[in-house]
């Protein structure tokens, strides 16, 4: 950390945020952490994000934390390109709607959070254009592919999913006790902070899906 003022962290799937690190980081000199953390955790009970902003709150230094939405890039780089591939897909989550945002406009906010002053002590929640179904968001993916992907919103589809993916039940449930709690809160707002922060507009789902689907992902 030696030479560094300013830093972005977030934490790799499942990881915490290892205190003594950012402890370490600002005792060398860091006077500005960028946080990636995530829409939604007090919901879901999140407790490994929600200890990470505490951290970085506490930290001494100044702090800006992301809270994104659900990423575009889930689909053809993340966990759900597998599902996106065997054309089915479940989460259950019914057609509660999501804010879907391009993981392009999150870096190009963090790039600005860490080269401009003026946003210490701040928390940005970073969405997409619209709020999606994930039914919606796999019929744009599906336009686009032409792959057709398959929709599952209940409990059960998911149990039925992690079943085959091996996982245990157990697991699972205290999953879609988490996602039923998301369900509760609602929709989705849009919010206009990628707009505010980088003065473009954030980029549509569709225009995503097209672009993946030039790609080589969703390709057999």
């Amino acid at each position: 950390m030696a030479g560094v003022d300013r830093m972005y962290l977030m934490a790799p799937h499942e990881t915490p945020i290892d205190e003594s690190f950012v402890r370490h980081a600002v005792e060398q000199g860091v006077r500005r952490i960028v946080l990636l953390s995530s829409r939604g955790i007090e919901e879901m009970g999140d407790e490994r994000l929600l200890a990470a902003e505490r951290t970085v709150r506490d930290s001494g230094s100044g702090w800006t934390i992301l809270r994104p939405d659900w990423f575009d890039q889930n689909f053809d780089e993340g966990f759900f390109c597998p599902a996106v591939l065997a054309g089915s897909l479940a989460m259950p989550v019914g057609d509660l709607r999501q804010a879907f945002v391009d993981a392009d406009d999150i870096a190009a906010v963090a790039a600005t959070l860490l080269t401009e002053d003026g946003h210490e002590n701040r928390r940005y929640e970073l969405t997409g254009p619209q709020p999606l179904s994930f039914a919606e968001a796999l019929a744009a993916i599906s336009h686009a592919s032409g792959r057709a992907v398959r929709f599952g919103g209940t409990d059960e589809d998911y149990l039925a999913q992690q079943r085959a993916l091996g996982l245990p039940d157990e697991q699972t449930r205290q999953e879609i006790a988490a996602y039923a709690a998301l369900r509760a809160a609602g929709d989705a707002e849009v919010t206009d902070d990628v707009r505010r922060i980088t003065g473009r507009e954030p980029k549509p789902f569709a225009d995503y899906a097209a672009e993946a689907a030039a790609g080589p992902a969703w390709r057999d």
